[in-house]
């Protein structure tokens, strides 16, 4: 089904639809949007009238939170939308759309006290699929994957606003909804952090591709505008630097009813995900972008030889223009995880009978596709991947370390986790399967250190302390050199 952004599809109005059927008023109809029944004025039903199917317009737009004004002198029915303003008028074939006249196929007429127009407004104008059963008497109506999602929510009352409304009696308020409070991208995952328990709903686009991520009953919550770019209107952009797969994150207020926040991921390219969930200290939302097989050559100045040693790759995570997760006090994850693999090259140097091989030893960043290849064209023993952890909640803390689902991964993961934690001291989060770049497409055991929370206050005050990182960088060496049997 052809995609329309909602500007565009209220530029123009009313048109008929020819459907089979006598003209008579059809017998206890009723109207379906999105699955969900709508309610239908009393004594108020849908029409057949010569092929045409006549619908009560308000009824519609309101579930879909425009706001609809109805002039009784006039005769005419306004419907607003940000900056669209359609205006029909009864026993009238001439709508007037953004002050614009527009011949229309059929006139509306007043039933009842309801305005009720030919169902192709809806299903044209708005951007829905529509099926009429005329066995049943039943109208259905479904709303497309709107490409854009930057859409406000306007209150039915006021024609503004950005905060969650709905036309519907029986819907939540807005303290009975889930809270987005945060969100992050890094590491190939979009992260988000939400107060309460919501479902969410994924599925994919082409042309361009994206994945589209929908929390229903869901808000921001009044700290998000604290972390990122929200504006009047309720949408906002997440910039994302350092990722060949993802050009950026959108997100929205998309919907009233029910509310709903909409993440979209513009990638630049199709591909696969997966989706997590973890509660901890409040839910994580976590969408992994799984890429696919790697076609990058090494660095030229890494070494291909093997002269016996062990080889073990060493990868500081981010860099150059992609600084990772940014601290309570502002640095940068990329500095930390330079830092720290630095002392553990240097310890690393240091054993006789193991070679060190960095994917970056400056403010540089080679591409996940490229620190994959270092390791794999080396035929590496090891893969080492340093990173400081964040979350969009401030208190969440602790160590972690991640495999990708192989055995020999995982044993090397359990090795080196328990020397991390005789190191750093913090809040022991476990050993985890992850499904990362760096550990899922190298072909040695590889795993991801996330040596602490940028993101906690307490975690931070230690990461960028030289006797924090000694210690940790000491605690890896040993984990690495137990784990290879190197003495």
């Amino acid at each position: 089904m052809k995609k329309f952004s909602i500007s565009f599809m209220l530029l123009w109005c009313v048109f008929f639809m020819f459907l089979s059927g006598q003209g008579h008023a059809a017998t206890d109809s009723r109207m379906f949007l999105d699955g969900k029944e709508l309610s239908l004025p009393e004594k108020v039903e849908i029409e057949n009238l010569d092929g045409n199917i006549m619908i009560p317009i308000r009824v519609v737009v309101e579930n879909l939170g425009f706001k609809v004004t109805w002039n009784q002198k006039s005769q005419s029915v306004k419907i607003e939308q940000r900056d669209k303003v359609v205006q029909l008028v009864v026993n009238n074939q001439v709508a007037t759309v953004d002050g614009k006249q527009e011949n229309l196929d059929a006139m509306p007429l007043l039933r009842k006290g309801s305005v009720v127009v030919p169902i192709r407004f809806v299903s044209e104008q708005m951007g829905m699929e529509v099926r009429w059963n005329n066995t049943d008497k039943i109208v259905s109506l479904t709303t497309p994957v709107i490409e854009s999602i930057t859409e406000p929510v306007i209150d039915p009352s006021t024609g503004s606003g950005s905060k969650p409304v709905t036309s519907d009696p029986g819907a939540e308020p807005s303290d009975f909804l889930s809270k987005v409070n945060a969100i992050q991208f890094s590491d190939n995952q979009l992260r988000i952090s939400i107060s309460g328990s919501v479902q969410p709903k994924v599925s994919t686009l082409t042309g361009p591709d994206r994945i589209v991520l929908d929390l229903p009953n869901a808000m921001f919550s009044d700290s998000f505008g604290d972390s990122q770019n929200l504006d009047a209107r309720s949408n906002g952009k997440l910039e994302v630097i350092g990722y060949p797969d993802v050009s950026g994150v959108r997100y929205s207020l998309f919907s009233s009813n029910p509310s709903t926040v909409r993440m979209v991921v513009d990638l630049n390219y199709a591909m696969k995900y997966t989706l997590l969930n973890e509660t901890n200290d409040s839910t994580l939302i976590t969408l992994q972008l799984n890429s696919g097989e790697d076609a990058v050559s090494p660095d030229p100045n890494v070494p291909n030889g093997n002269d016996g040693r062990k080889i073990v790759v060493i990868d500081p995570g981010h860099g150059k223009g992609d600084p990772g997760a940014i601290s309570v006090t502002k640095k940068k994850e990329k500095d930390f995880n330079l830092a720290l693999a630095l002392k553990v090259e240097q310890l690393l140097l240091q054993e006789p009978n193991i070679q060190v091989v960095m994917t970056r030893n400056s403010d540089t960043f080679p591409t996940l596709q490229e620190r994959v290849s270092i390791a794999n064209n080396l035929n590496a023993n090891v893969f080492v991947s340093i990173h400081g952890n964040s979350n969009p909640a401030s208190t969440p803390n602790g160590s972690q370390t991640f495999y990708y689902k192989r055995d020999d991964s995982k044993a090397l993961a359990n090795v080196m986790h328990t020397y991390l934690m005789t190191a750093t001291g913090l809040k022991d989060r476990g050993v985890t399967s992850g499904n990362l770049h760096v550990i899922r497409e190298t072909k040695m055991p590889a795993v991801l250190l996330e040596v602490g929370f940028l993101s906690n206050t307490y975690d931070e005050a230690l990461l960028f302390t030289e006797d924090f990182q000694n210690n940790v960088a000491k605690g890896i060496v040993d984990g690495i050199k137990e784990y290879l049997g190197v003495k």
